[in-house]
C-alpha cells in the first residue's frame, strides 16, 4: 500500500515539475521566454516546447502573429491646407515580424504596440493632411495620401531617430550602441547607426512590425462646420423653397387672372348674345302684336286693360285706393258694352 502511495506521489510531482518547464506555442502566436525578466529567446515554431528553469526563473510570454488592425482611437480635427478642420477616420493594418525587437522598443503586449503606432498615424497624417485640400481628401488623390501616410509610418517603425547625434569620427563607436537600454525593465532594442547628409550619426531603433495598409474610412468636417454647412443648406433650401412657392403664387394668380378674364369674356360674349336674341325675340313680338292690335283696336285696347288689371290686382293683399269714376285705370270697365267685348 505504501508503495502505492510513493508511485502516485512521484507521479503527481513528475506532472507538476514537468507543467512547470513545458509550454505549448499556438500557430497564431509567437512565445517568448523570460529569464529573470530578460529574453532568453523566442519560439516561432507551434507545439509543445521546454524551457529549463520553472517559474518564476524562467517565464513564458505570448505575441499575436496574425494581422492585427488599429483603428482612429480619436476624432480629432486636423486642419487642411486651405486652413478647414476636418476630421478623418483611418484604420491600420499590422504584424509583429520580430517580436525581441518589438519587446525591447515597444512592450509585451499588443496593446502597447497599437497605443504608439497609433500616435506615430495620427502625426503622419496630421502632417499629411495639411498639406492637401478638402477637395483632394475627397477624390482620388486621396490615395496618394495613403501611400504617403504607410510609407512615413513604415519609416518611423523601421527606424526611430534618437535625440542627440555624434559625428562621423563617433560612428564606430557609436556602433556598440547595440548595448541594451533599460526600459522598465525590458532591455532596448539593438542600435542601427546611419550618417545623415551633414556626415554626422543617427542611432535608429527597429520596432519589429511590420505596416501592411493604411486606409482612409471617412472624412467629414468637424462638428463645428458641419453645423454651419448644414445651417447653410438648410437657408439655401428654404431660399429656393421660397423662391418656388412665390413662382408658384405668381403662376397661379397669372391662372386665375387669365380664367376671370376667359370668364368675363365668355359672359359678356353670352350677354351681348342674348341681349341681341331678346331684342329680335320682342322686334317679332312688337310686329307680331302691331299686326293683331291694327286688326281690331278697341279689342286690343280692352285687352291690355284685362292683363293692367291681372297683373295689379291678381296678388292676395293688393291694396289700391283709385276714384273709379275718374281714373283712366278702370276706363275698361265704365266703356258701354265692354262685357260683350270680353273674350
Amino acid at each position: 500500500m505504501n508503495r502505492i502511495g510513493f508511485w502516485v506521489v512521484s507521479l503527481l510531482l513528475l506532472l507538476a515539475a514537468a507543467s512547470s518547464v513545458l509550454f505549448v506555442v499556438d500557430e497564431r502566436r509567437y512565445g517568448v521566454v523570460y529569464h529573470l525578466s530578460e529574453i532568453s529567446r523566442v519560439v516561432k515554431q507551434p507545439g509543445l516546447h521546454v524551457k529549463w528553469l520553472p517559474a518564476p526563473f524562467q517565464t513564458v510570454d505570448y505575441l499575436d502573429k496574425r494581422l492585427l488592425t488599429l483603428e482612429s482611437p480619436s476624432l480629432e480635427p486636423t486642419l487642411t491646407e486651405e486652413k478647414q478642420w476636418v476630421v478623418i477616420d483611418w484604420y491600420v493594418r499590422w504584424r509583429i515580424t520580430d517580436p525581441e525587437a518589438y519587446i525591447r522598443s515597444v512592450g509585451r503586449t499588443e496593446e502597447a504596440g497599437a497605443a504608439q503606432l497609433g500616435r506615430v498615424v495620427r502625426s503622419a497624417f496630421q502632417e499629411e493632411v495639411n498639406r492637401r485640400t478638402v477637395r483632394q481628401l475627397l477624390s482620388e488623390d486621396r490615395r496618394g495620401l495613403m501611400q504617403d501616410v504607410l510609407r512615413q509610418v513604415s519609416e518611423s517603425v523601421g527606424g526611430s531617430p534618437v535625440e542627440g547625434s555624434k559625428p562621423a569620427s563617433d560612428a564606430a563607436s557609436a556602433t556598440s550602441a547595440e548595448q541594451p537600454v533599460a526600459q522598465d525593465g525590458v532591455q532596448a532594442a539593438e542600435a542601427k547607426v546611419e550618417l545623415d547628409e551633414h556626415g554626422q550619426a543617427r542611432v535608429k531603433l527597429s520596432w519589429g512590425i511590420e505596416i501592411v495598409d493604411v486606409r482612409i474610412t471617412r472624412v467629414d468636417y468637424s462638428k463645428d462646420i458641419t453645423e454651419s454647412v448644414f445651417k447653410r443648406m438648410e437657408a439655401e433650401r428654404t431660399r429656393e423653397a421660397n423662391r418656388l412657392r412665390s413662382e408658384g403664387q405668381a403662376e397661379g394668380e397669372r391662372i386665375r387672372a387669365n380664367a376671370d378674364r376667359q370668364r368675363t369674356e365668355t359672359l359678356a360674349a353670352a350677354y351681348r348674345e342674348a341681349q341681341e336674341i331678346r331684342a329680335q325675340g320682342d322686334s317679332a313680338a312688337t310686329e307680331t302684336f302691331a299686326r293683331a292690335y291694327s286688326q281690331d283696336p278697341d279689342f286690343a285696347q280692352f285687352y291690355r286693360s284685362l292683363q293692367a288689371y291681372r297683373s295689379s290686382l291678381g296678388k292676395p293683399g293688393d291694396v289700391m285706393v283709385l276714384d273709379p269714376n275718374e281714373s283712366e285705370f278702370f276706363k275698361a270697365m265704365r266703356t258701354p258694352g265692354a262685357e260683350g267685348r270680353r273674350p
